[in-house]
């Protein structure tokens, strides 16, 4: 009788839905263990999240944020990236949150490589014209957001060539960083969800076969469901109990591709990790 194959071990601590807190749980993480983190935070604009008040006053929402920044670097391999989702703020209360965050983030050490502009074509719900037909108080109402993307230490990300799975012409369509792409309209009980198809260009184009992608404010689990779909490892961290059960199920139900065992997540959910 021929020897039994056997599939690999989990990947350590991924290849999981943790309900928990996002500081906590990448402290729990080894270090430079991850290839890829990309995240879209609360807004702190009062958002109806599950399991999190989105309503810090604004220098403790960037501080908490710049906590988690650091806790998250200490995970990244050296080239590792972090791919960050930000929209522009309020009409009438702007406050340039894009800029305060890439600041924080190049002062703590990373290195911004480029910021692609997500178009999302939702300028037909306009309502917000301000001064109709008249330069006295004229609105711009952001039909776009903003990918902030940063790497650790250096710009090259180590990796076997032989598990790149982007194609020629995606890889010519990706490198313009004007992105169009229709938002997510099946929310699944969450306000802001990502599309698919932005996560898959992001997954393609910074990371290889095999890789961990991560998402620290993982909502209903866009990010692990097309990592996992795409052969690549995946953490998935949220604090809402009902998200993290969504987010299971769509990680099971995305396919990785042939010969590329990635694990789905655990049957239940972990307790969640200390505050």
């Amino acid at each position: 009788m021929g020897a039994t194959r056997r599939r690999p071990s989990r990947a350590g601590p991924f290849d999981r839905v943790v309900q928990g807190d996002a500081k906590a749980t990448l402290d729990g993480l080894p270090p430079s263990s991850v290839h890829l983190a990309i995240t879209s935070p609360p807004y702190n604009l009062r958002i109806p999240y599950l399991g999190y008040a989105d309503d810090l006053p604004p220098e403790a929402y960037l501080a908490w944020l710049r906590d988690v920044w650091r806790s998250l670097y200490r995970t990244l391999v050296p080239g590792g990236r972090f791919v960050l989702n930000v929209a522009p703020t309020s009409i009438k209360d702007f406050r340039p949150i894009h800029h305060d965050l890439s600041r924080d983030l190049r002062e703590m050490g990373y290195i911004m490589r480029t910021e692609i502009i997500w178009y999302k074509q939702t300028m037909g719900r306009r309502t917000a014209w301000g001064s109709w037909r008249s330069p006295s108080n004229p609105h711009i109402v952001p039909s776009w957001e903003y990918v902030l993307v940063f790497c650790k230490e250096q710009w090259r990300l180590e990796g076997d060539r032989r598990r790149i799975d982007i194609g020629p012409r995606e890889f010519e369509q990706f490198s313009d960083g004007f992105w169009t792409i229709p938002p997510e309209r099946r929310r699944q009980g969450h306000p802001a969800p990502f599309p698919e198809a932005l996560i898959e260009r992001l997954v393609k184009f910074y990371s290889y076969r095999q890789n961990v992608v991560l998402d620290m404010f993982g909502g209903t689990g866009t990010v692990a469901a097309v990592a996992r779909r795409l052969g690549r490892h995946y953490l998935h961290i949220d604090t809402s109990e009902e998200y993290c059960r969504l987010a299971a199920a769509r990680i099971r139900a995305a396919r990785p591709p042939s010969g590329c065992w990635i694990p789905a997540p655990a049957a239940g959910l972990p307790a969640p990790a200390p505050a």
